[in-house]
């Protein structure tokens, strides 16, 4: 068997899907992206796509990881790992789909049953926020995250700290405490206002807090988590085993949280989860994308021991709410009940993909970019 030829669709709200085809008729499906750089991800795709694997055997995927990752010189970073996170998965769901199997079945078989997954709070209001998470819970789930703060100053008021805390802590109080909350800060705040901020937070028993800093200022972490109880989770950001090895000798963190469409694709986040598995780290995989990257975390959360809770991007329970299941010829496929959802079973990612609407949806414009976030006195801050 040998790959033939390729296809990649951008797609609202922000997705980039990619279609890997061969000579036996058997297709791969992956997403690679960045949210916001799509058109630039989907040239490194077709770059190592047209200077290497078209013409190639699609089951020697570790191998052909191996020479995407080694062969270009420049290495690393958001670009390239989400380029071949996304070929990665599509030559997972190319050999599931040889072998009549799950990839989690390649890949060692099951550690578990269902995957337990958290949905985010929406709402700018603290009002809107304890109304979304009592809807969420009310649902079904038995873990949520929220933001912790908005655009922050190196150092801030105590009336704002004040109210990044009262915030939290109206949603810790208006569920039940069988309920798990997470607090993302986006590495929104500076170490200093991290420091404080865990420290205030620490009777609120958090299930984590995600990138009190920047993953640039992790060197940061150990003092944070030597003056606060609370959970320290961080790795969406990370993009490889080289860029979480000193993350985990600091032994700061509790938990990470690779994204595998970013982190180099299945291959590698499985990698990870060994990693952090022998340094008593659990793993909380990122997915604020689409239904084939959650198809693909899926698998590997599926394999791997040590997951503690999945993300997700979209309404897993509500399929009128989104554009994924539009993609999706089975929209029950994701089958939540009670926090949980259920392992995908069928061959490959265990998806199939709607091709004649991903053709008809690729032809919109799609055009999506972060937001830039100003200060009062008009200085660039963290979005």
């Amino acid at each position: 068997m040998e790959i033939t030829g390729y296809d990649l669709y951008e797609l609202p709200p922000r997705w980039l899907f990619l279609k890997i085809e061969t000579d036996e008729g058997i297709v791969g499906w992956g997403e690679p992206i960045v949210e916001g750089r799509a058109k630039t991800v989907k040239t490194a795709v077709s770059e190592m796509l047209d200077g290497y694997l078209v013409g190639e055997d699609p089951l020697r995927i570790e191998d052909h990881w191996q020479a995407l990752y080694r062969s270009g010189f420049y290495r690393g970073g958001p670009i390239l790992m989400s380029a071949i996170a996304g070929i990665d998965q599509a030559l997972w769901d190319i050999k599931g789909k040889y072998y009549d199997a799950p990839v989690y079945e390649l890949l060692g078989g099951k550690s578990r049953d269902k995957i337990r997954v958290y949905q985010w709070v929406g709402g700018d209001r603290p009002a809107d926020v304890v109304e979304e998470a009592n809807r969420l819970v009310d649902t079904g789930y038995t873990a949520l995250k929220m933001d912790a703060t908005n655009q922050t100053r190196h150092i801030e008021t105590a009336a704002s700290i004040e109210r990044v805390v009262d915030r939290i802590r109206n949603v810790r109080e208006a569920v039940d405490d069988t309920v798990d909350i997470g607090v993302d800060f986006r590495g929104r705040v500076s170490k200093s206002m991290a420091k404080t901020l865990t420290n205030r937070l620490a009777d609120l028993d958090l299930m984590f807090v995600e990138e009190p800093v920047l993953p640039e200022n992790v060197e940061h972490l150990p003092a944070i988590a030597n003056q606060s109880p609370v959970p320290i989770a961080t790795g969406e950001r990370l993009y490889s085993r080289w860029d979480f090895k000193e993350l985990f000798r600091g032994g700061a963190v509790d938990l990470i949280q690779p994204v595998v469409s970013h982190a180099g694709g299945i291959s590698e986040v499985a990698k990870l989860a060994t990693m952090a598995e022998a340094f008593d780290v659990g793993v909380a995989p990122n997915c604020p994308l689409g239904p084939i990257a959650l198809a693909a975390s899926l698998q590997v959360d599926t394999y791997i021991p040590n997951l503690v809770v999945q993300d997700h991007g979209f309404d897993i329970h509500s399929p009128d709410l989104g554009p994924a299941y539009d993609y999706l010829e089975d929209p029950n496929v994701f089958n939540f009940d009670d926090g949980y959802l259920d392992t995908l079973d069928d061959p490959g990612l265990g998806i199939t993909i709607d091709e004649e609407t991903i053709e008809s949806r690729s032809q919109a414009h799609v055009e999506w970019q972060n937001p830039t976030w100003r200060n009062e006195d008009g200085s660039i801050t963290d979005w």
